[in-house]
Order: C-alpha cells, then sequence, then structure tokens
C-alpha cells in the first residue's frame, strides 16, 4: 500500500518498500495470496453474516449492541490498519491522506447507524489495495527478475584447486571457474578455447552466443555447454549487470510530466474536497428548510468517499512503471518514466551508422601503397598507430597486420578527433585517417581516392601520402526493419556519421533512409541536429552514447546502442537497448506511445466517473455503495488497465 497518495511524494514504486503499519503493505511481495486476502475474506463473511440477519432472516436478538458488535467486528479486519495508518500520516504531518478519508467516511456512518456501509468502504477499499500490491508485483517482476541473476557465492581456482567464496571478495585477477548451468557473478575474459552462453539477463535474448578465447563475457551470463575458466576483469560491485541494476531501481526516481502534475494535484485537492464535504454537512442548514444532519451527513460522507483520488495517483505511477517493465522484458532499458512520454512525441530519429545500423566490425578489403615505399613497414608503422586507438577500424586493422612490431620508435601520438590519428617516427610524421586529414596538412593526394564507396584510412609519411586500405563494415540485418517500423509510425529517420559521405550514402539509400549527411565532425553533428530541433522537431539521437556525447545532450531522448560495449554507455544515455537491436528502436517509441494512452485513458476515466458521481452524491441521489464504486471501482478498472501493457506484444 501506499502512504497517503492523497498527498505525499510516494509512488507506487515505493509501496512496498518504505511503509510501515498497514497489514497489506509491509506483506512481502511474494507473499501468499492467502495472506493477503485474509482480512478482506474474513470481513466479507462477517458482512454477508450481518445482510443476511439484517434483510433476510430477521432475527428479533439482531438489534441494538448484538448488531453493533457483529458489524463491528466484520469492519476491524480491514478497518483497524487504515485507522493505524491514518493516525500515523496526521503524526508525520501528512493531515489530508487516503487513510483519513476513507476513517472519516466509514466511522461517519458508523455514527448514523449506516453500519453495512461503513464496513463495504473499508473492505472494497482493502480488496482494492490488494489488488494493488498485486498489480505492483506484476509490473515490477520483468525487472525484479534481474535482481536473481547475480549469484552470492563463485569457484576460483587456487593452485588449480577449486574454492567457493563470496562473489563480493572476488578480486580483479582471480581465476574463477564456471561449470554448466552456472551464472556468471562478475565480468572477465574468457580463459577457456571457446565456451557458449546465454544472454537474456543482459540483452533479453536467450539463444546461445558462442565465445571464444580472450573474449569479454559478463555477470549474468548463464555458461551453457562446458566447464568453462574465466579471469575477473572487474570488481562485483562494478560489472555490467551491476550498472543495469541500479539504472533499473532508480527508473522510477525520474518522473514523467504527467505523474508530477497528478501529485501535485492531489496535494491541493484533496484538502479541497474535505472543506467541500463540511460544507455539504453545514451550509444546507442555513439554506434549507426541512434541514436534517443525518441526511446532510451521509450526503458528505459519500462524498468523501468518492472524492478520493486513488484511481489516478495509484493507476499513474503503475502505468509508467508497467511501461519500464515492459520495455525491460525486451530488453529496453528506460531511465525513467519521463523518457517513455518523451519518446511518445517522438518526430525525428537521428541515428550514427557504424555501430548503430552496422555491425561495427569491420574488415581490411583492399591495401593500395605507393611503389615508392615499402608495404609492411608502413602496415607495421599502421599498426603501430593504430594500436593506440579503440576504434573498431583500428581492430579491423590489427586482425590484417597481424603483432605489432615494438621494435619502431613511435614518439607523440596525437588523436584528432574527427580526422585521425598522428604520430612521429624517427623524427617524421605518420598520419593515418580521412582525407581530412591529409588536408589539414597539405599531403597531396588524387583528389578521384575521395569517390571510393568504403570506410578509407588514407595515410602519410614525411609529408608524402604514401596510400590507403579499404576497410567494409557490414549492414545489421535488422537495420532495414528498423527504418521500414520508423516510417510506420510516422516518424522520420536521419542519418548522421562522421563517415565519408560516399560510405554514409551508400548504407543510407541500402535502408531506405532519404535525410543522410557524412563526413562530419563532433561539431557538424552538432549543427546538424540543431537544424533539425529548429524546425521544432522532437528528437532522439541513437549511436554509442559516449563519442557522441554532444548529440546525446542536445537531444530530447538519447538512446544507446551496445549496452555490453560500454559502461559509459550506459550512464550516459536515456535508453539503453542492450542487444544492439536496431529495430527495437520502434519498439521502444511504440512501448513509450502505449504507456501514454493508457495513463491518459485512466485519467479520463477516474474524472468521469468521480465527476458525475460527485454531483450525484451532493445532491442525495448516490449512496455510500455507488460512492464505493467511484472510488475502488474505478482504481480497480484503472490498475487493471494500467497492467495491460505488460501483455502486449511489440
Amino acid at each position: 500500500m501506499s502512504q497517503s497518495c492523497c498527498s505525499t511524494e510516494e509512488t507506487s514504486h515505493k509501496k512496498d518498500h518504505d511503509h510501515e503499519g498497514h497489514d497489506h503493505s509491509h506483506e512481502n511481495l511474494d507473499g501468499s495470496l492467502v495472506k493477503l486476502f485474509a482480512p478482506a475474506v474474513i470481513s466479507f463473511l462477517l458482512l454477508g453474516i450481518g445482510l443476511s440477519l439484517d434483510y433476510f432472516f430477521k432475527p428479533e436478538w439482531f438489534q441494538a449492541w448484538a448488531r453493533i458488535l457483529l458489524y463491528t467486528l466484520a469492519y476491524l479486519p480491514v478497518g483497524f490498519p487504515v485507522l493505524k495508518e491514518a493516525f500515523g500520516s496526521i503524526k508525520k504531518g501528512q493531515f489530508f491522506s487516503e487513510f483519513f478519508l476513507m476513517s472519516i467516511a466509514a466511522i461517519g456512518a458508523f455514527a448514523i447507524g449506516e453500519y453495512p456501509e461503513g464496513v463495504a468502504v473499508m473492505l472494497f477499499y482493502s480488496v482494492g489495495e490488494v489488488f494493488q500490491i498485486l498489480a505492483v508485483q506484476r509490473a515490477k517482476g520483468n525487472i525484479k527478475s534481474l535482481l536473481d541473476q547475480r549469484p552470492d557465492e563463485v569457484t576460483i581456482l587456487k593452485n588449480n584447486i577449486p574454492k567457493i567464496v563470496k562473489a563480493e571478495h572476488v578480486e580483479i585477477g582471480h581465476l574463477l571457474q564456471l561449470k554448466p548451468g552456472e551464472k556468471l557473478a562478475l565480468d572477465g575474459e574468457l580463459i577457456s578455447e571457446k565456451a557458449s552462453f546465454n544472454t537474456a539477463a543482459l540483452t533479453g535474448e536467450s539463444k546461445p552466443d558462442s565465445k571464444k578465447k580472450g573474449d569479454p563475457v559478463f555477470a549474468g551470463m548463464i555458461n551453457l555447454n562446458s566447464v568453462s575458466e574465466v579471469v575477473i576483469t572487474k570488481k562485483y560491485n562494478d560489472s555490467k549487470l551491476s550498472k543495469i541494476l541500479e539504472l533499473v531501481q532508480n527508473a522510477s526516481s525520474q518522473k514523467a510530466p504527467t505523474e508530477l502534475f497528478i501529485k501535485k494535484f492531489a496535494k491541493i485537492y484533496t484538502p479541497i474536497v474535505v472543506y467541500l464535504a463540511i460544507a455539504i454537512t453545514v451550509l444546507p442548514y442555513f439554506f434549507v428548510a426541512d434541514y436534517e444532519f443525518k441526511n446532510w451527513l451521509y450526503r458528505a460522507l459519500v462524498f468523501l468517499v468518492i472524492s478520493c483520488p486513488c484511481a489516478l495517483v495509484i493507476s499513474i505511477p503503475l502505468g509508467y512503471f508497467g511501461g519500464i517493465g515492459a520495455a525491460s522484458r525486451n530488453g529496453i532499458l528506460f531511465k525513467g518514466g519521463n523518457f517513455l512520454d518523451s519518446l511518445a512525441k517522438i518526430q525525428n530519429v537521428v541515428m550514427d551508422k557504424t555501430g548503430t545500423m552496422t555491425e561495427g566490425v569491420f574488415k581490411v578489403q583492399d591495401v593500395k601503397i605507393e611503389k615508392d615505399f615499402n608495404e609492411k613497414d608502413i602496415l607495421e608503422k599502421l599498426n603501430l598507430i593504430e594500436s593506440k586507438s579503440t576504434h573498431p577500424i583500428a581492430t579491423a586493422i590489427h586482425d590484417y597486420v597481424g603483432e605489432i612490431n615494438h621494435d619502431q620508435k613511435i614518439s607523440n601520438i596525437e588523436e584528432i578527433a574527427g580526422f585521425g590519428l598522428k604520430a612521429n617516427f624517427d623524427n617524421k610524421d605518420f598520419l593515418a585517417g580521412n582525407f581530412k586529414l591529409l588536408e589539414k596538412f597539405n599531403i597531396k593526394y588524387d583528389k578521384t581516392l575521395e569517390n571510393i564507396p568504403e570506410s578509407v584510412v588514407a595515410m602519410a609519411f614525411d609529408n608524402q601520402f604514401v596510400g590507403y586500405i579499404t576497410i567494409a563494415d557490414e549492414i545489421k540485418k535488422e537495420a532495414k526493419t528498423a527504418v521500414d517500423s520508423l516510417k510506420k509510425l510516422g516518424i522520420k529517420v536521419t542519418m548522421l556519421s562522421g563517415d565519408k559521405s560516399a560510405v554514409v550514402e551508400k548504407v543510407a539509400k541500402t535502408l531506405g533512409i532519404q535525410s543522410y549527411f557524412g563526413s562530419l565532425l563532433p561539431e557538424d553533428k552538432v549543427a546538424e541536429l540543431n537544424k533539425i530541433k529548429a524546425k521544432s522537431e522532437t528528437v532522439a539521437f541513437v549511436g554509442d552514447g559516449v563519442n557522441d556525447a554532444p548529440v546525446v545532450a542536445l537531444s530530447d531522448v538519447g538512446i544507446a546502442m551496445g549496452g555490453l560495449g560500454s559502461d559509459a554507455t550506459i550512464e550516459t544515455a536515456d535508453v539503453v537497448i542492450q542487444d544492439d537491436n536496431p529495430a527495437k528502436i520502434a519498439i521502444a517509441i511504440k512501448i513509450g506511445k502505449e504507456t501514454k494512452k493508457i495513463v491518459w485513458q485512466n485519467i479520463s476515466l477516474a474524472f468521469g466517473v468521480k465527476f458525475i458521481v460527485l454531483i450525484l452524491g451532493a445532491g442525495g441521489l448516490a449512496t455510500m455503495w455507488e460512492a464505493v464504486f467511484a472510488d475502488v471501482g474505478v482504481a480497480l478498472l484503472a490498475i487493471l488497465n494500467a497492467v495491460r501493457i505488460q501483455r502486449m506484444k511489440f
């Protein structure tokens, strides 16, 4: 249960953590249904007996104190916890809480002899709270499953002897033994020749992922086939999965504008309805000839029950939390409900090329070295200088050239952002990068080479052009589907890349992207994004979240591809797509749109029904039973509507 859903800042995300005193709320979410429903079942049975005696059997003894005693016994299992909460809220200065409203309504009903209505108010309220707990449990199910992905104990090898230790005690460099079916607790590097892993905890995909010796492996992966050995590279709390868990656990702290509005609205709205209820009781005395206190007090109590804004304050945070849970089930992590709202409004998805729409796995295709230079010597220099870079192109060059020749004397290595690398060999400059780099240092070369449709690493040594290598990158198989899905949603797609224009054009045309720009420096990307935003378009940028940090910061929503590739990705982006699948960009937007739709359906439902029944209640045309429906019934409908998103397939 929540604390005062009417007047506190807690949302449904905290209901089962921060709450004390209420029998339902402090139940563990894994508690049995019997324990959750027991108080309500007891009250329901006693209320049923009371109504039977009142309207069917009508024994003479069931009057006065006997009647009061039975209905009081029916009231206590569900009413006492609420009274306790109301008292606790008042002690904390939170006077106008839902518990206070419901307590006044029930006690007032008893005071005027409407015992069945007094019990019914608390009974249905209690049932609503139980359903709320179950709804939150379901909403958190997909996310909380991540919390079980890190084993507490691991097996390390010391002098080839296995020893079981606590995972948090494992140090970097320790050798860990992983048996088939076991989960990896820390990030590391595979020492065994090969192994196969289930990566569902990190990517949302359960298909096996084959790894070879030297490949990085991450906490949460499940070893599938043979006994494997892993050398640990990060401590327990620094693992990839720890970053993801921290992101998920903090997600609800980032509230959507609608959530924030409803929270502020409830703080103002609740005191107003309390004062209006008092006015409904007292003011008619001065204007109504046949004024009867009991009659007008009953109307005021009905008004109070109807006015409790539980349906809004429960279902709206639950809707956003459900959206975050649905996204998590699809391998998409949101840093907060506010980004669900922002994605729902996106008009233009701007994306990087390398690693986003392409595999980011480069291979050397062609090598052209001028005849006046030694190809082996030039490639060794290139391999040595590229070994100082973490770019995928550097990896491709290393794979092609082979072992690095450290006999070469290299100095003054400099990375020139957006251009390439510069270093010094025997007091002679060596350049490796794009053709803009050569122009920057006034190196002459054949301009027709700029038309090569692959990525090119051009080289110069001692102020002379020495040749180039071409490198190709494969387009991801899901990339075309991703672009088509975004177009179906009516969203524009723009590609911005630092790669050469010819390469960008080729990829863009293959994917059906009409707006694309290549050969961009980081500041050029910012300029292009500013042009898009100047058209009053809401923009999501999809990239690595690190190299494109200025563009990510400028965009309305930053989406990071490659949650397994970079720790900084998780920390920088607003949304992380864990398995690098670009098709999930559209899925994330659909989830945002569906969440927003459900939230506004709940707002319309709650306000619509409450407004009608409030008018009827103030006019004496609605009883406590209609009031219970307007409050608890609408809350239940809103909760059921909110959890729908978790059943949807995107």
